[in-house]
């Protein structure tokens, strides 16, 4: 079925995180036709005009009842876990089982089968799964978000990972968000489209570890560590190996200049530019 704004159902799937939520609140906010997927009805947003359905990914009935009729789905990707390609498979399947018109999914900069950042080869496998269906697909890989970066200083004010000098063009989630509503709204013409969200620069994290010094006050600095001390340095977690690797990885593949593309996705689809790093940290810490 062809989408027309204001007639078809949309579907936003993780309404209950970060990036789901504020793609509902803007969705809410024009009026659409709004359904919320999320595993915790007790958590979900009180928006208004939407409904609320329960399905978890890897349920493939409760997946196919709460997409059903829906013109276009937003998918937000799971949380990260070892069966996560599973997962989203599951519910892949399962949104072209529905018979749904469009499929938006939040992929990751750099996505590819060897990516250097182990979770981006999950995002791959996902976007292969979602071409196979032959379902209209829209892609937005979005860069490291940038509203999380004061999370990787230390109780020291030391960043610490094996980046070297390479750059990430991280993103504000509201940028997403915002990106991600525009789609929502006009699938169809961007159907078979990938678009790689970015902020407006790529930045070291000697940086990036500058501009939270900036905002905060709180002295950070950025400290290189060689993969082995990476590794090392987090043995104190007590985590599964896998989501240490997918820790190492993110500053691995910084380091190979997988995060480093700027792109003008953000304003050719919101219509305002990306915001900056300073921007998003005095916003997050307000």
């Amino acid at each position: 079925m062809a989408y027309t704004w204001g007639m078809g159902l949309i579907v936003v799937t993780g309404a209950t995180g970060q990036l789901g939520g504020r793609v509902g609140r803007r969705l809410a906010a024009a009026g659409a036709a709004l359904r919320l997927v999320v595993r915790d009805p007790g958590r979900a947003p009180d928006l208004p005009g939407a409904e609320v359905a329960v399905a978890e990914y890897g349920d493939p009935e409760a997946v196919r009842r709460a997409l059903s009729g829906a013109d276009v789905v937003l998918m937000v990707s799971a949380s990260e876990s070892p069966d996560r390609v599973s997962r989203h498979r599951t519910f892949v399947d399962a949104a072209a089982a529905a018979g749904i018109g469009h499929l938006v999914y939040t992929s990751f900069a750099g996505a590819a089968p060897d990516a250097t950042f182990t979770l981006a080869r999950d995002h791959a496998a996902t976007e292969d799964r979602i071409r196979a269906t032959g379902l209209p697909f829209t892609v937005l890989r979005d860069n490291l978000y940038a509203d999380f970066l004061t999370f990787l200083v230390g109780e020291d004010g030391v960043i610490r990972g094996p980046a070297g000098d390479g750059r990430a063009a991280v993103v504000a989630q509201d940028d997403i968000a915002d990106a991600a509503a525009a789609v929502l709204r006009d699938p169809a013409g961007h159907a078979g489209r990938t678009y790689d969200l970015t902020g407006p620069e790529a930045l070291t994290f000697t940086e990036i570890a500058a501009t939270v010094s900036e905002v905060t006050g709180r002295p950070v600095r950025f400290h290189h560590e060689t993969v082995e001390e990476a590794y090392a340095s987090r043995l104190r977690y007590d985590a599964p190996d896998w989501q240490v690797d997918a820790w190492v990885s993110t500053y691995t593949a910084v380091a190979a200049g997988e995060l480093a593309l700027v792109s003008p996705a953000v304003e050719q689809l919101t219509g305002h530019p990306a915001t900056p790093l300073a921007e998003v940290l005095r916003r997050v810490t307000a």
